[in-house]
């Protein structure tokens, strides 16, 4: 079955060749072994399984073969970088293909020195795009058609902004909030009217709303923040009077620690926060009002199982759109961002000793793993499925790193397995690069 799927050319990524080449971003255990071996002369040709443990979706892929394509190879005699990519027979799925747990999504069979000093690299970038696209279908399922924006930015480091954005993209979400995130696939940030531009106005919901709607109004769905007066529904309406036709939506942001003054009548036990009860009152006011029009976007603290709350709730309570969680590696505080349209996504983060899962949502860190296996004349075909040994514990490295044999499995925190067997490989067919 032939693959007519375009892939991202390596220039997107924009990779530091030099530095990936001499393994600068590397363990040091891979540099050390490409090293030896090359000084030894040795040069085994193996083939390299890549997988994960999860029910996901594949992401990242396409930087990882753009790693390969420009980081594979040695130093020459002459002292100049001689290319091995092309000596390599390098075989993988799709950006966004659906993935099972230990699936093969790469293969990469070839001289292994000419590719040892690239695991680190390759399979961080699968970790990662993997965790944001996995992360944000599962809003975009809880929120059942309705768009889904991506706002991340502000709670990870800006380098990570544009790859994030693209896996964000092709799992579902309908806008990113920075140029950055959008530049991939030749899109633009989007986003609504901030608390800091009402600020500005000296809290003036309406004069900041009607000054952001004259500028920016034929270029973008104008949707204005209500709650900087903590009155959702009375500001909404004076909005919504103000803009008429030109108002898309309002957003609810309300703090969690607050009650909205539109719930001041249930007393001490009102809901804080964003909720259902804060969403069918402003609905209600902006459809009294005659503004029926007008969209309701929520954000603050949501999650799928949040979303898939307020959509259980009927269409008399469900908003417009969502206002995502970032979908990022987590490495600062509880994410507070917020969408025009669209999902919360569950944030996951970097991984550590005293923190086994992400604090904001208890979800597991998708990682993904590498499996080795030394090709030898009698054993050149694809490898055959194996049992519990060809899998790894933990943030690991699963290498079948012996020629057919029986060795002891050795796991640590990033574990090396050792057996003869291989993974099994994909069912459907790969794209042969």
């Amino acid at each position: 079955m032939a693959h007519d799927r375009l892939r991202l050319d390596p220039a997107t990524f924009q990779l530091p060749v030099g530095r990936l080449r001499a393994g600068h971003y590397t363990d040091a255990y891979f540099n050390s072994t490409k090293e030896l071996l090359e000084a030894e002369g040795r040069h085994p040709r193996v083939i390299m399984q890549v997988f994960q443990k999860q029910d996901s979706l594949l992401g990242g892929i396409d930087e990882a073969v753009a790693v390969l394509k420009v980081g594979a190879g040695c130093v020459g005699p002459d002292g100049v970088w001689a290319p091995g990519f092309d000596d390599l027979v390098v075989r993988a799925l799709h950006e966004g293909d659906p993935i099972g747990p230990r699936e093969t999504v790469m293969t990469i069979e070839g001289d292994y020195a000419q590719f040892a000093h690239l695991e680190t690299v390759y399979l961080g970038c699968l970790a990662r795009r993997s965790l944001v696209m996995r992360n944000v279908r599962a809003v975009v399922d809880a929120a059942r058609g309705k768009p889904i924006m991506f706002f991340p930015a502000r709670h990870d480091h800006w380098l990570v902004q544009t790859g994030d954005g693209w896996a964000a993209h092709i799992a579902g979400a309908i806008g990113v909030s920075t140029d950055a995130q959008a530049s991939w696939w030749g899109g633009r940030g989007i986003g609504t009217v901030p608390h800091a531009l009402i600020a500005a106005f000296g809290g003036d919901t309406v004069a900041a709303a009607s000054a952001f709607a004259r500028r920016y109004g034929t270029q973008l769905n104008v949707t204005v923040l209500v709650d900087f007066e903590n009155h959702s529904a009375r500001t909404a309406v004076a909005v919504a009077d103000a803009l008429g036709p030109a108002l898309w939506g309002v957003r609810l942001d309300t703090s969690e620690s607050l009650v909205d003054e539109a719930l001041a009548d249930l007393g001490p036990d009102a809901p804080r926060g964003v909720n259902v009860e804060l969403a069918r009152r402003v609905r209600a006011a902006l459809d009294d009002a005659g503004h029926g029009h007008v969209r309701i976007v929520v954000s603050g603290g949501f999650d799928a199982d949040k979303i898939a709350h307020f959509e259980r709730e009927g269409p008399r309570s469900t908003p417009t759109a969502w206002g995502p969680r970032s979908c990022a590696a987590r490495t600062t505080s509880r994410p507070t961002s917020c969408a025009s349209t669209g999902g919360r996504a569950r944030r996951s983060g970097a991984r550590s000793a005293r923190t086994p899962a992400c604090s904001a949502c208890s979800e597991p860190y998708l990682t993904c793993t590498a499996t080795l296996t030394w090709l030898t004349p009698s054993s050149v075909a694809e490898p055959a499925a194996s049992g519990p040994k060809a899998s790894s514990v933990g943030l690991a490295f699963a290498k079948l790193a012996s020629p057919p044999a029986t060795a002891p499995i050795s796991r640590t925190t990033f574990a090396v397995s050792r057996n003869s067997a291989g993974l099994a490989p994909s069912s459907r067919p790969a794209a042969v690069l």
